[in-house]
């Protein structure tokens, strides 16, 4: 597991470092300066990021904010002495909140969060993702719908209803090429397999309806059109 660390203040910085290394972690990469370790992240790919918040030029939310941008599957835990932060920190994409001053097993509980999400996430068929301060895994064959939103997608579930995920909409449609799933309009994709019902409605777009939950999405008329072709060629 690679981890970054990052925390302006040297004897913080030294301390996660030191406390990583106990728990097991050596490769782990360390940096005062949160610039620098924005650059790092552009060449390297961490598992792990444990971000301190409060930071000259760059706060630890911005630096995960960007940090996300660059690789959404990143686990990121955020360590500062202000509760204050907590709710933003879990807003942000953050997969825990580490008060300092912290201790060896709080480290190791982290790390045994980001191993457990990461062999959930590559083991199984599973999405991470968020609502509020509470974080998902959801099954692939569990979704509904999924739908764009600025730089994240909103998912649908019948168990979770709906969840934000740090990824584009065409990273989605990749995700989902081998499964169930139909683009139906550039910021929606379908499970095909949970369509109820289907209804021509103006410009021949079809308004679809499904078997468990409330929500209606309506295609384009080109997603219409192409969706309508493909229900041809898989239907018996």
């Amino acid at each position: 597991m690679k981890v970054l660390a990052v925390d302006d203040e040297k004897l913080g910085l030294s301390r996660l470092e030191r406390l990583l290394k106990e728990n097991g972690i050596e490769e782990a990469i360390a940096f005062q300066n949160p610039l620098e370790a924005l650059e790092c992240c552009k060449n390297e790919k961490f598992d792990v990021a444990f971000l301190d918040i409060s930071m000259p030029d760059i706060s630890g939310i911005e630096l995960a904010q960007k940090i996300l941008d660059i690789e959404p599957q990143t686990f990121i835990f955020f360590q500062t002495a202000f509760s204050e932060y907590a709710l933003k920190a879990y807003e942000v994409g953050g997969l825990g909140y580490i008060m300092k001053p912290y201790e060896k097993l709080d480290i190791q509980k982290a790390l045994e969060k980001a191993k457990q999400y990461k062999k959930e996430e590559t083991g199984t068929k599973k999405l991470l993702g968020k609502l509020g301060q509470r974080i998902y895994l959801m099954d692939l064959d569990d979704i509904y719908c999924v739908k764009a939103s600025l730089d994240e997608v909103i998912v649908t579930t019948a168990k979770h209803e709906s969840v934000y995920v740090k990824k584009k909409i065409s990273e989605m449609e990749a995700i989902l090429s081998a499964e169930h799933f139909f683009k139906i309009h550039r910021s929606t994709i379908i499970n095909v397999s949970k369509i109820r019902s289907m209804e021509t409605v103006e410009q021949s777009k079809l308004q679809i309806k499904f078997d468990g939950i409330d929500d209606v999405v309506t295609s384009s008329k080109d997603g219409a059109k192409a969706f309508r072709e493909y229900l041809e060629r898989h239907s018996l």
